[in-house]
């Protein structure tokens, strides 16, 4: 299924850093990057300086085009400025997540031959530690400075090189050379790294910007990992390319302030934000007098029952219209403001994992409508998203501008667009395992395709559950109604394979179970493992499992669970730095504990 419309020729720049240098000559004195708070800003022209001398210190130190150059930096204004000196020179930039231990580190300084990584003080002891297991890094930078011998300091690297010129290098740069490699998050192995061209990210930002219609006006807030393909889409390439200005949260446990001080005309953010965001909305009304909450649970109902009568495409009474247009003028218009997400043009997404339903009518019924794109860091997150005023909550909406997609006969999702990666770095079978010969990317999703193009996930061809009555289940559906019935659950596995039932295993999220224990008088209230066993706790915990069986069908709901903790943290055993669960890592370690869910009782 192909959308032809695509993005017009004349707005291709060739490359990223082509892009990049219209992008500072049309606007030079906009604010392109800042902090949150203000305290660090940089219109496109300083950005362009502060390039300029730091691709000058690069080649110095023996950057080349065709190198690779590793990045380990938090979300900063100093991660525009290296990333892109980086492709100036023709050399292809990428980041290592934070939480990636030493060993990893090293396994990825090996695959993309980088001899030199830019870095802040609180991962020097990673990088050092990997250095001295591949000798091939020759220089790391230290952003603060002052580091150990060895290391040099940003601040010297950046002054420049007398003779440099920029342009001079950009204009060497080809559509046909990386511009990124992005390592995947490594669920069953070692992480590939995705090789991706100049002209493929220059079209990812063309081709999103035909919906977004972003100007220079635009704000943007950068707060997810900037090793993962879509923080890099939304708040680097496209704001590289179209103008507009990026603030940069360091903090993840900060970025609903972030949103509210901000407030981007796009953010993107996986679905457990949303659950938690609309856990706050909730408790805050619920400490209102007993007038106001009550005029907010009718309004809300008002815009529930205007949505669901828009999803299934039937007449919405003009009464009811009426009801809505009131209770958003009077409620939800001023909850958005403080929100963040008031701006009349917002386009919000969620994607990372599918949504429950719930969720997605609760915004939507608030006037805050969540898009669900689907796309592969293989595909430059290129694929599938909604038309913004034709969302079908529950799909990932239709082939984007350019985009083929299709069914394979046994329901995978293949996609073929011209931003397709190149191929895997040193890897050719796996690039021939997943790339075929006409071009199509074979996805490992599973899929469906209704009469109008709407596409939906069904779930990983390789995560499936086949119980032992030979009935087909998806984990993640299951999942996701698992860690969205209540606050207590953070995370799930569903386990059910060739099993007559099924079961889980559930993390506590440590921070709200802490809060409510302290509140409630418990013992030992900062320990989270005394917690888990702790049988106000479990009740709580089984209140929100007996909700989320409510919402499966009999042969999905889970029979029995095990708590292990507290949540797994990004990059641990268990969870990828992306947050991806490692299934059959966790099916490992905890054997014991599922095999003692199968023991039958008498």
């Amino acid at each position: 299924m192909d959308n032809s419309q695509e993005a017009p020729a004349s707005h291709d720049p060739g490359t990223v850093v082509g892009g990049f240098l219209r992008t500072v000559q049309e606007y030079p004195d906009i604010v392109a990057v800042r902090t949150v708070d203000g305290q660090t800003s940089l219109t496109w022209m300083q950005v362009r300086q502060r390039v300029a001398s730091l691709a000058a210190g690069l080649r110095r130190l023996g950057v080349r085009h065709g190198d690779t150059v590793a990045l380990m930096l938090k979300n900063r204004p100093e991660f525009m400025v290296a990333d892109v000196a980086a492709m100036c020179l023709g050399a292809a930039p990428f980041s290592l997540y934070a939480t990636l231990p030493v060993g990893q580190i090293v396994q990825v300084l090996q695959n993309s031959d980088a001899r030199l990584v830019l870095c802040e003080r609180e991962f020097l002891p990673q990088i050092l530690g990997a250095r001295s297991l591949w000798p091939n890094l020759e220089h790391v930078i230290l952003l603060e400075g002052g580091g150990p011998v060895g290391t040099l300091d940003w601040a010297q690297v950046e002054v420049g090189v007398q003779g440099f010129d920029l342009e001079t290098a950009v204009a060497a740069v080809r559509p046909e050379d990386l511009a990124a490699l992005v390592y995947t998050s490594g669920t069953t192995g070692p992480a590939k790294g995705v090789e991706l061209t100049h002209a493929g990210v220059v079209r990812v930002a063309l081709t999103n910007n035909l919906d977004t219609q972003c100007s220079p006006s635009h704000r943007y807030l950068s707060w997810l990992p900037t090793a993962a393909m879509a923080e890099r889409v939304v708040s680097h390439y496209m704001p590289l390319m179209l103008g507009g200005t990026v603030s940069y949260c360091a903090d993840t446990k900060l970025v609903a302030e972030a949103l509210s001080k901000v407030a981007p005309h796009i953010f993107f953010a996986p679905p457990r934000f949303w659950d938690k965001l609309k856990a706050a909305i909730q408790a805050q009304w619920a400490g209102l007098p007993q007038g106001q909450r009550a005029a907010i649970a009718q309004a809300l109902e008002f815009g529930l029952e205007k949505v669901r009568l828009e999803q299934v495409g039937e007449p919405v009474p003009q009464t009811l219209r009426e009801r809505c247009a009131r209770a958003d003028r009077e409620l939800f218009a001023s909850l958005r403001q403080r929100l963040g997400l008031g701006t009349d043009d917002v386009y919000t997404w969620s994607g990372g994992a599918a949504a429950p339903r719930h969720l997605l009518e609760f915004f939507a019924a608030i006037g805050v409508s969540l898009n669900e794109p689907y796309g592969l860091t293989e595909s430059s997150a290129l694929g599938t998203r909604n038309p913004r005023q034709q969302i079908r909550m529950g799909t990932v909406g239709k082939a984007q501008p350019g985009v083929e997609v299709m069914l394979a006969d046994d329901g995978e999702i293949l996609i073929r667009n011209p931003a397709i990666m190149r191929g895997y770095r040193k890897q050719p079978d796996a690039t021939a395992a997943a790339k075929d010969a006409q071009g199509w990317l074979h996805t490992g999703d599973l899929g469906t395709v209704d009469a109008d193009g709407y596409f939906r996930i069904v779930d990983r061809k390789k995560d499936m559950i086949i119980n032992s009555f030979g009935k087909n289940m998806s984990p993640v559906n299951i999942e996701a109604a698992l860690t969205t019935s209540g606050p207590f659950i953070c995370q799930a596995v569903a386990i059910g394979e060739a099993r007559n039932y099924n079961v889980a295993l559930l993390t506590l999220d440590s921070e709200y179970v802490k809060d409510w224990a302290e509140k409630a008088g418990l013992p030992n209230a900062i320990d989270i493992e005394f917690l888990a066993r702790d049988p106000r706790v479990r009740a709580q915990v089984e209140a929100e499992v007996k909700r989320a069986n409510e919402q499966l069908a009999r042969v999905e709901q889970i029979k029995k669970y095990h708590i292990v903790g507290g949540e797994w943290l990004p990059g641990s055993l268990e969870l990828t730095p992306s947050m991806k669960l490692k299934r059959r890592v966790i099916a490992s370690k905890y054997a014991a504990d599922i095999d003692a869910l199968y023991v039958e009782t008498v």
